[in-house]
C-alpha cells in the first residue's frame, strides 16, 4: 500500500521465469483435469488427481496455505460460481464444472481456472455460449494488461466483451481478480466490471490473475452454510476462467497457459513478449 492505495508491484525477469515454471505446472494440471472429468467421477476425485499431479512434479498445491482451506483445487458445479469444495458430488453429463487450481514452485505462485461441460455437449445454446464467451471475455481483459494503463482498464475491457454480446450476462462484482507473486492473493484488486477506480499504473514487470465469473442470470451471490462455496443468487449457471499473466514493455506472457498466450494473443492482436 502507498498512502493507503494498493499498489502492484513489478518482478525482474528472472522472477517471472520462476513465476513462469509454477504457473507451467498450473496449467498442465488442468489441461490434465480437463482430459480427465467424465461422468460418474466425484469433485474430490478431481482434488486428488491434482493434488498427486502438482507435487508429483515438485510443486506444492497454493490453496492449502488459505486459512481454514485444505484442499488443492476449487471445484463449482452448475450454479455454483467459485470456492466450490471436492467432494462427493458426482459429475454428470452436461454439467458445468469451473476448476480453480493454483501452485507454486520454490515460493512463486501461479493461479488459473478452467470452465468445462462433461461429455462436451452443453445441455442448451445459452450454457455452450456462457462458457466460451466467459473465456473471450478473459482474453479481452489480458489484452487490456498494458504498461502505463491501469488495473481498472482490465475490468472495463471484461465488462465490455460481454456487453457486446447481448446476451444479458449478469458479471460478479463481489468476487475478483488479484496481484500474484510471492503470496498467491496480492494487492490490488483486479476488477470484472468499470469501476471509477482507475487503480494502480501497470508498470513493466508486473502481475496479475484475472478472473472473469459470470451468470446466466443476475451478478448476485450468496455463499452457502460451509463458508465457501459461493453460489448464483437466482440459481443460474456460471462460468469461471482465470489466468496469471505478466506484462512487459515488449508485451504479454501468460503464465499459465500452455504456449504462454501466443495463439490467443495472435488472434486478438496483442503483443506476445515470452522470455524463455
Amino acid at each position: 500500500m502507498i498512502f493507503g492505495r494498493p499498489r502492484l508491484e513489478t518482478k525482474s525477469d528472472d522472477e517471472l521465469r520462476a513465476m513462469r515454471r509454477a504457473g507451467l505446472v498450473v496449467a498442465q494440471t488442468l489441461d490434465l483435469l480437463a482430459q480427465s472429468a467424465r461422468p460418474g467421477l466425484t469433485t474430490l476425485d478431481l482434488d486428488v488427481l491434482a493434488r498427486e499431479f502438482i507435487t508429483g512434479h515438485g510443486a506444492r498445491p497454493s490453496f492449502p496455505d488459505v486459512p481454514g482451506y485444505r484442499h488443492t483445487l476449487c471445484v463449482s458445479v452448475d450454479e455454483q460460481v467459485v470456492h466450490g469444495i471436492p467432494g462427493e458430488r458426482v459429475l454428470r453429463a452436461g454439467d458445468v464444472v469451473s476448476i480453480d487450481c493454483g501452485a507454486s514452485v520454490d515460493g512463486w505462485h501461479g493461479d488459473a481456472a478452467i470452465t468445462l461441460v462433461v461429455d462436451g455437449q452443453a445441455r442448451t445454446p445459452q450454457e455452450a455460449a456462457l462458457v466460451a464467451d466467459t473465456l473471450a471475455s478473459l482474453w479481452a481483459g489480458v489484452s487490456a494488461f498494458a504498461v502505463g494503463g491501469h488495473v481498472g482498464d482490465l475490468g472495463a475491457a471484461v465488462e465490455g466483451h460481454l456487453e457486446a454480446t447481448g446476451r444479458g450476462y449478469g458479471v460478479v462484482d463481489e468476487y475478483e481478480g488479484h496481484g500474484i507473486g510471492r503470496e498467491m492473493h496480492m494487492d490490488p484488486p483486479v476488477p470484472n466490471v468499470r469501476s471509477s477506480r482507475r487503480g494502480p499504473k501497470v508498470r513493466s514487470g508486473a502481475t496479475v490473475a484475472i478472473e472473469p465469473m459470470v451468470t446466466l442470470g443476475t451478478p448476485d451471490t450468496l455463499v452457502l452454510d460451509d463458508d465457501w462455496t459461493v453460489v448464483s443468487a437466482d440459481g443460474t449457471t456460471a462460468a469461471h476462467w482465470e489466468h496469471t499473466v505478466a506484462v512487459t514493455d515488449a508485451g504479454l506472457w501468460v503464465l499459465t497457459a500452455l504456449d504462454g498466450g501466443k495463439a490467443q494473443l495472435s488472434a486478438v492482436g496483442a503483443p506476445f513478449a515470452p522470455l524463455d
